[in-house]
C-alpha cells in the first residue's frame, strides 16, 4: 500500500477537484483512505473496509441497509446481520472522524457518502472518455484485491463490480486505440488497453504492427512472445491464426539496416536523465538471424562463456576409507558450478589423470581449453579438516585470482563436502565474472560478440556514474540486437532498468518499469532454467511492479535451480523485507552473506541489513548498517533512504543533514512523496514508519 494518498496520476486528477473534497478513497488494488491532510482513515477491520467500499460503489444512489447486511453477513439470520451492521457503522463513523466532516450519511434505511466530499478512484475511471482518458491509468490492479473472502455473497457482488469496471474501461481504451493512425500514438494506446485487459489480442496485434512500422522488428517480435505467454497463462490458449500470420509478415525482410539501433522511440532527455537504448533485431536480406533463428545454411558460432575445470583435491593425512573426500569434493563443486548457465564446466573425472603430484596446468589448458582451474588440498589432523582451495587464471600465467581456507570438524564428511562446495561456487562466480569483464573491456571493440558486450556492461552498471551507466545500457541494447535469443542479455538489461528507476534517472519511470518487465519476461521465456535471469525477473516484479508474491515465486524457482546463487538469496531476502517479514528476510540475507561474504557488489544487497532493523524499529542497528553500506559505494542511492529514516527516528539531525545532502547530490528531485510512491513496502505501518523517519530527518515531503 502507498504511504501517500495517491500516485502521480491521482494527484493530477485530484488537483482539479472542488475544494469541498475532504477524503480520497482508493478502491483499485489494495484499499486506501486518506484525508486531504494526509491522515490515514482506512478502517482496520476487513468488514468495516468492505462496508465503506460497498457504500462508495453504490453511489450516487444510497445503499440499502438490508442489502449491505446481506452482502456482508449472508450466513447469519437477518436480525443478527443488522446488529452486526450497526456495530460496523459505529466503527466506520469513528475511523472517519479525523476528516472533521460528516462523510457518512446515515438514515433508518440507507447509508451514503456525502456528495462531493469524497474523491473515489473508481468514479474517475468510470468517467473516462476518449477525449479525457488519463484516469484509465488508475486501473492498475484488481478492484478491492485485499477484500476477497469477506463473505460468499460479497465475493459474487465484487466479481460483478470488477467486470463492470473493466468493461467500461476496456470500451474506452478500445475506442481510443481505434482513433489512432500513427505508430507513435498507437503504441501507448495499445499499452493502455493491455494494462486493462492483458489477453486482448487486438491490442497485441496493434502493438506488433506499430513497432514494425517504426522499424522496430525486434520489439514487434517480443510483443508477440509476450502475447503468447499471457494467453497461455490466462486462457491456456495459443495466439489466433490472425496473430500468427502477422508475426510471419513481420519476420520478413525489413528495411532497417543490419546492426543499427533505431532512435525513433527515444525522447530528448534532460541532462540529469539517462536515456534507454532500444535494442532492434538486426535484419537483412542476406540471412541475418531474426528472433533467435539462425541464418539458413550458416552455422551459428558458439556463445562465449568462461571454461572452468576442477581438479580432484590432494588428500594429506586421510585414511584410505576417507580418501574419497578429494575427488568427491571436486565432483560436488563441478556439479554446483554447472548450475551457472554462463560457464562451460569440464567434468572433474576428465581431469583425474592430471591430479597427481605433477599437475601440469599448461597441459590441462592445451587438452581442454580451460580458462580457470580450481585445485587444492584436503588435510586431516585428528578430528579436524583443513581444506585449502585456489583458483588459477590459466590465461594469465597461472595467476592465483582467488583463494580460501576452510577449517571444519570431520564428524560428517558428506555435510562438509556439500557446505564447502556451496560456498566455493558462490564466491568464485562473481570473481570469474569480473575477471572476464575486465578482459573483455581490454579487447578491441571491433566485432564484439553479444557475450563481450554483456560482460563490459556489468562493471559499468554498478559504478553508478551517469556516463558509465548509459554506456552499459547501450552495450546491452547492442547485445540484444546482435543475438535476440540471448537470455542473459535480456536479464542484465532488465537489471539495468531497475537501477534507472532506483537512481531516479528515468525521465518516464512508468515507461521504464514496463520496459524492464518486458526484458525480464523475455529472459525467462528464452531460458527458463537460468536461475540468475529468474531472480532478476523476480526483483523486477518486486521493485518495479510491487508484485511481491509473484516475485517470491520466481526467487523460489531460481533457488531450486541454483541454491548456491548468492544473488537469488539476496533478492529473495529483499522481497521478504518488502512483505514485512523481517525474520525471514534476515535469515535469507544471512544465507547470502554466508555464501558470499566478500561479494564485490555487497553494497547492493546489504541494504537488507538496514531495512530489517528499521522494520523492527531498532533504529540504532539500522543506522550502523546504513553507515557501512553507504561507505561501500557512495554513488548508490538505495542505501541512503533507510539509513536516513533511521537517523530521523534517532533524532540525529547533524548526521541526517549530511546524509540527506549526499542523497540530494544523487537525486536532486528527491522527496518523500516521490520515494514512497515507488517503494515496494507492502504494510501500511512499515510505510508510515519509513515516511515519518524521512520527515524527521528533514527530507522534503513534495
Amino acid at each position: 500500500m502507498r504511504a501517500h494518498p495517491y500516485p502521480r496520476e491521482e494527484e493530477r486528477v485530484a488537483a482539479t477537484l472542488p475544494g469541498q473534497i475532504v477524503v480520497r478513497l482508493r478502491l483499485i488494488g489494495q484499499m486506501e483512505a486518506w484525508t486531504v491532510a494526509s491522515e490515514n482513515v482506512l478502517p482496520a477491520g476487513r468488514k468495516t473496509r468492505a462496508l465503506l467500499a460497498a457504500i462508495a460503489l453504490s453511489g450516487p444512489r444510497p445503499a440499502l441497509r438490508g442489502r449491505l447486511a446481506e452482502l456482508l453477513w449472508s450466513r447469519r439470520p437477518e436480525e443478527q446481520a443488522r446488529a452486526s451492521l450497526r456495530q460496523e457503522i459505529h466503527r466506520l463513523l469513528e475511523v472517519l472522524a479525523p476528516a472533521q466532516t460528516d462523510i457518512l450519511q446515515v438514515t433508518r434505511d440507507h447509508l451514503s457518502l456525502t456528495p462531493g466530499a469524497v474523491w473515489i478512484d473508481v468514479d474517475e475511471v468510470m468517467r473516462a472518455t476518449t477525449s479525457e482518458p488519463a484516469s484509465l491509468s488508475l486501473l492498475d490492479g484488481e478492484l478491492l484485491e485485499d477484500l476477497v473472502g469477506i463473505d460468499p455473497t460479497f465475493d459474487m457482488w465484487l466479481t460483478a463490480e470488477r467486470e463492470r469496471l473493466r468493461d467500461r474501461a476496456r470500451g474506452v481504451a478500445e475506442a481510443l486505440l481505434r482513433d489512432q493512425d500513427k505508430p507513435e500514438a498507437i503504441i501507448p494506446a495499445a499499452q493502455r488497453l493491455l494494462q486493462i485487459d492483458r489477453a486482448h489480442e487486438g491490442a497485441w496485434r496493434a502493438l506488433m504492427r506499430a513497432h514494425a512500422e517504426q522499424g522496430e522488428r525486434g520489439m514487434a517480435i517480443q510483443a508477440y512472445d509476450r502475447c503468447r505467454t499471457v494467453l497461455a497463462d490466462l486462457l491456456d490458449a495459443a495466439p489466433s491464426a490472425e496473430t500468427q500470420k502477422l508475426l510471419t509478415e513481420i519476420r520478413g525482410p525489413s528495411s532497417t539496416p543490419a546492426g543499427t539501433l533505431s532512435n525513433a522511440r527515444l525522447p530528448v532527455r534532460a541532462q540529469a536523465q539517462v536515456s534507454e537504448p532500444v535494442p532492434v533485431v538486426p535484419s537483412g536480406p542476406e540471412g541475418t538471424a531474426v528472433d533467435g533463428e539462425p541464418p539458413a545454411k550458416e552455422e551459428r558460432l558458439p556463445r562465449g562463456g568462461a571454461h572452468v575445470g576442477v581438479l580432484p583435491m590432494l588428500c594429506v593425512g586421510l585414511s584410505e576409507e576417507d580418501s574419497y573426500l578429494g575427488p568427491g569434493l571436486a565432483d560436488e563443486i563441478t556439479t554446483a558450478l554447472s548450475r551457472f548457465r554462463w560457464m562451460f564446466v569440464v567434468s572433474s573425472s576428465s581431469l583425474t589423470r592430471f591430479a597427481q603430484d605433477n599437475r601440469d596446468e599448461a597441459a590441462i589448458r592445451r587438452a581442454f581449453g580451460i580458462d580457470f582451474l580450481l585445485d587444492g588440498t584436503v588435510q586431516r589432523s585428528r578430528n579436524k579438516l583443513r581444506i585449502t582451495l585456489r583458483l588459477l587464471d590459466l590465461r594469465a600465467g597461472n595467476q592465483v585470482v582467488w583463494a580460501r581456507r576452510f577449517d571444519r570438524l570431520a564428524d560428517d564428511l558428506l555435510s562438509v563436502q556439500d557446505e564447502i562446495a556451496a560456498e566455493v561456487v558462490a564466491q568464485i562466480d562473481p570473481e570469474i565474472l569480473l575477471i572476464e569483464a575486465k578482459r573483455s573491456a581490454a579487447r578491441p571493440r571491433v566485432d564484439s560478440t553479444a557475450y563481450d558486450l554483456v560482460l563490459r556492461s556489468i562493471p559499468l552498471m554498478t559504478r553508478f556514474e551517469r556516463d558509465s551507466f548509459r554506456q552499459a545500457g547501450e552495450y546491452l541494447a547492442q547485445a540484444i540486437a546482435l543475438e535476440p535469443d540471448y537470455a542473459a542479455a535480456h536479464a542484465w538489461y532488465a537489471y539495468w532498468h531497475i537501477f534507472l528507476v532506483g537512481q531516479d534517472w528515468a525521465l518516464d519511470p512508468n515507461e521504464t518499469m514496463v520496459r524492464g518487465g518486458e526484458f525480464a519476461e523475455r529472459a525467462v521465456v528464452l531460458d527458463p532454467f537460468d536461475a540468475r535471469a529468474l531472480t532478476i525477473a523476480g526483483h523486477v516484479r518486486a521493485y518495479l511492479h510491487h508484485s511481491l508474491r509473484e516475485a517470491a515465486g520466481l526467487h523460489e524457482r531460481a533457488l531450486e535451480l541454483n541454491p548456491n546463487l548468492a544473488m537469488a538469496w539476496a533478492f529473495s531476502a529483499m522481497t521478504h523485507a518488502y512483505l514485512g517479514d523481517a525474520d525471514e528476510a534476515e535469515r535469507r540475507n544471512n544465507r547470502y552473506k554466508a555464501l558470499s561474504p566478500l561479494d564485490p557488489n555487497a553494497f547492493l544487497f546489504d541494504v537488507v541489513f538496514v531495512i530489517v532493523p528499521l522494520l523492527r524499529h531498532d533504529h540504532e542497528a539500522a543506522a550502523i548498517a546504513g553507515r557501512a553500506v553507504t561507505q561501500l559505494n557512495p554513488s548508490f542511492s538505495g542505501g541512503y533512504n533507510p539509513y536516513l529514516a533511521a537517523l530521523g527516528h534517532l533524532g540525529r539531525k547533524d548526521e541526517a543533514a549530511t546524509v540527506l545532502r549526499r542523497l540530494l547530490t544523487i537525486e536532486p528531485d528527491f522527496t518523500i512523496e516521490r520515494y514512497m510512491s515507488r517503494t515496494p513496502l507492502e504494510r501500511t505501518s512499515d510505510r508510515e514508519h519509513y515516511a515519518e523517519g524521512l520527515r524527521l530527518a528533514g527530507a522534503p515531503w513534495s
